[in-house]
């Protein structure tokens, strides 16, 4: 018997985020042959990404369309998307592991009575023998579960998965445009969203992070981790230490009550590597910490560490970047 796929597509300002990509290859990793993947879009303005989308191997993209859908809004977004559901009858359902996968998947999971897994990082197996692995007790274990049935409702960690390929085959996928239409009892209506790090790189997505700490001092303090930064073409975080200073915007906050993120190089600058904050970042590929005490704890887990202030270290090292870089 073959089983039904379906990926929540995830945009933003037009684009597909990367994170949906990793998706689509997870639930490609875990499908069997004869399995058919399929795809739902929702927003407003979806053509060119429906058409971005159809270039991948899916059967089927289901486009929900309308103007109160173009902000998240957890009541409309899943209002929206059951009906959907319940017309493809999907046997697993994938998500990113973002602000919107964190709130909408648990939702589904509830609505379909299915089996749900959140911040997946690995998969091993097909089908009903896949096996899926995640990070607990702030990364210092990791668990391996599986499900006794189905329907799954799974989210993936972003930067864990390679994107899906687009597909060698000619046939594209087909565009389905479902119905929608709002509720009159809708608690909440999302006019507009208003984003203090907008045209930056996602924090979650990004592959390289320099992040801040009480160490950078005062929001000026930032400024040489901003232009690091955008030499490697990388995104900028902060500890929960820096945010509470009001040092930046609880928008770049990475720990265990912030963003957890997995790039490939992390840059810890000025953070004394508490914990909470480690629940954040200790996945990452390599970590570099620069740190003026050498018995800080963010050393026991850095790849590369360099004992000096990060107001002589970090010019240094973009200097050198600027330079290797071109």
């Amino acid at each position: 018997m073959s089983r039904i796929y379906l990926i929540v597509a995830e945009q933003r300002e037009g684009k597909i985020r990367q994170v949906t990509l990793e998706a689509l290859q997870a639930a490609a990793s875990s499908a069997a042959d004869g399995d058919r993947m399929t795809a739902v879009l929702i927003g407003s303005g979806l053509d060119s990404m429906a058409n971005e989308l159809s270039a991948y191997p899916l059967s089927e993209i289901h486009l929900i369309e309308h103007a109160g859908l173009q902000y998240y809004n957890p009541e409309s977004y899943t209002a929206a998307l059951l009906p959907v559901i319940e017309n493809i009858r999907p046997d697993a359902v994938f998500l990113g592991h973002t602000a919107l996968g964190r709130d909408l998947a648990p939702a589904l999971g509830a609505k379909l009575q299915a089996g749900q897994l959140s911040d997946v990082i690995t998969l091993t197996g097909t089908g009903e023998d896949t096996v899926f692995t995640r990070a607990i007790f702030a990364g210092k274990a990791f668990e391996k579960k599986r499900f006794n049935g189905y329907p799954w409702v799974v989210t993936v960690r972003p930067n864990n998965f390679p994107a899906l390929p687009p597909s060698s085959s000619p046939q594209p996928a087909q565009i389905v445009k479902a119905d929608y239409a709002p509720s009159s009892s809708l608690r909440t209506i999302v006019q507009d969203v208003v984003r203090q790090t907008g045209g930056k790189i996602d924090l979650t997505e990004a592959k390289i992070v320099v992040s801040g700490g009480r160490g950078v001092k005062s929001r000026d303090g930032f400024k040489p981790l901003e232009e690091l930064a955008s030499v490697l073409n990388g995104a900028v975080g902060a500890s929960r230490g820096a945010c509470d200073a009001g040092y930046c915007d609880y928008a770049l906050q990475i720990g265990q009550t912030g963003k957890v993120v997995t790039p490939e190089i992390y840059i810890a600058c000025g953070i004394s590597g508490a914990i909470q904050h480690l629940a954040g970042m200790s996945q990452s590929r390599v970590i570099v910490a620069i740190n003026k005490d050498p018995e800080a704890p963010i050393f026991k887990v850095a790849d590369y560490g360099i004992v000096g202030d990060l107001f002589e270290v970090v010019p240094l090292l973009t200097e050198e970047f600027r330079k290797v870089l071109g």
